[in-house]
């Protein structure tokens, strides 16, 4: 999959049997028991090293978690016998192996990110697989893997076998012989709803570039008041989608606690309590929507500013920081910037068009005709409330998103 140059990601909804939803939450929950497994295992490893003194039971205990970390796969299934019933995938465990080792390398590349940690037991499911090809193919493609798409409306996995699916491009389908499957995902969301997802690669394009050069460029401003402002002064609306249901999401999240504090006084286990079952997937469902409705919206409004212009610059915004404001957090989170930057970022290559991030220093302070910094000299900085200002030096009257998107593209322009 790494040798072919294009690569691409699709989201396919499943409609399993019920004895298909037992196999994906055992498999689901031996993904998790490895994971568990080797972060339980290098934990206790660290601690042993801690003991200077060199007493023989603790070094015997090094070498042995030594031997079964290098082969963690037979080492774990030695112990826990259930790993080898044959309803398990064998690529599933590998991936758990996987994505444990990436998860510290991930940690030693990005130290914030902290060290991997357990994964708690959670009502979604979600476990990877790979696409495993004969070496008697000569052209492996979607049909012919251990993932394969049979038709438009069914999938085959392993182990699980036939599975009926939906919302499949038709422009994927009928490229499916020159297309190669590699990871593959299936999870189960908190709504009960089952997905595939589906890692894709080919020698070609996944979308047609446009033929004609657009010699386009445009700077972005981000902000809560407006979505969006760009450099030629138009203003994309904030939707606001999280706060239109808030009322009715914290109503429904009452309910749900209610229901949580009857059944822990009537000492009945979660699980087996069908009203706050019922309640916790009505809470689901609207916190679905919202999510869906978010990312539709920056999809589509990601997509058109790639394919109208050629070069997009925005500001690097670091959210994690900005969310410490207490009066803009719950603001910020639902505009969703970090999502629509990675839209963008990975939108760009996929067209063949160029993004880019600058640091927003002074771009709202900064006079895009004069170059004037406010908060110089006798002058004061400008607030969050000051929409509109007057430049002292030039006299250039500047709606203040509007001309901080001016800057960013200049300074994108710049930086090339």
């Amino acid at each position: 999959m790494s040798q072919l140059p294009y690569h691409y990601g699709v989201k396919l909804r499943i409609f399993p049997s019920n004895a298909q939803k037992v196999l994906i939450k055992r498999n689901s929950d031996a993904s998790r028991f490895i994971y568990n497994e080797m972060n339980g295992m290098n934990k206790e490893l660290f601690r042993l090293r801690q003991v200077k003194i060199p007493i023989t039971l603790v070094q015997e205990r090094i070498q042995t978690l030594k031997q079964r970390l290098k082969n963690p796969s037979r080492g774990i299934s030695n112990i826990h016998g259930w790993l080898n019933d044959p309803d398990l995938d064998s690529l599933m465990k590998a991936n758990a192996i996987k994505n444990y080792r990436s998860a510290w390398n991930l940690y030693r590349k990005v130290h914030h990110s902290g060290t991997p940690v357990f994964h708690k037991k959670r009502v979604e499911q979600t476990y990877q697989t790979s696409c495993v090809y004969s070496s008697k193919i000569s052209l492996p493609n979607m049909k012919n893997g251990s993932v394969r798409i049979i038709d438009l409306r069914h999938v085959h996995l392993p182990k699980l076998g036939h599975l009926r699916f939906k919302g499949m491009a038709q422009k994927l389908f009928k490229r499916r012989n020159d297309i190669r499957i590699g990871t593959t995902t299936i999870s189960m969301d908190s709504t009960g709803r089952y997905y595939v997802s589906m890692q894709l690669a080919s020698e070609s394009p996944f979308v047609n570039k446009v033929n004609k050069k657009i010699v386009s460029s445009i700077g972005i401003d981000l902000n809560t008041d407006n979505f969006l402002t760009d450099s030629e002064g138009n203003v994309i609306a904030n939707p606001r989608y999280y706060r239109s249901i808030k009322g009715k999401l914290a109503r429904e999240q009452r309910k749900l606690s209610r229901r949580q504090l009857r059944a822990k006084k009537e000492h009945r286990s979660l699980n087996d309590s069908s009203n706050y079952q019922k309640q916790r997937k009505v809470v689901a469902n609207i916190q679905r929507k919202v999510s869906n409705q978010r990312k539709n919206f920056l999809h589509l409004t990601s997509t058109t500013l790639i394919k109208n212009h050629d070069l997009v610059v925005a500001e690097e915004l670091r959210s994690k920081n900005m969310l410490r404001n207490h009066a803009l957090a719950m603001s910020i989170s639902d505009v969703g910037w970090r999502t629509f930057l990675q839209q963008l970022e990975y939108k760009a290559k996929l067209y063949g068009k160029r993004f880019i991030t600058i640091n927003p220093k002074n771009t709202t302070q900064t006079c895009h005709d004069c170059g004037f910094i406010m908060g110089t000299g006798e002058t004061k900085k400008l607030t969050l409330s000051d929409r509109k200002w007057t430049c002292p030096r030039c006299g250039i009257y500047h709606i203040r998103d509007c001309n901080a998107a001016k800057n960013i593209l200049a300074k994108g322009i710049a930086s090339k």
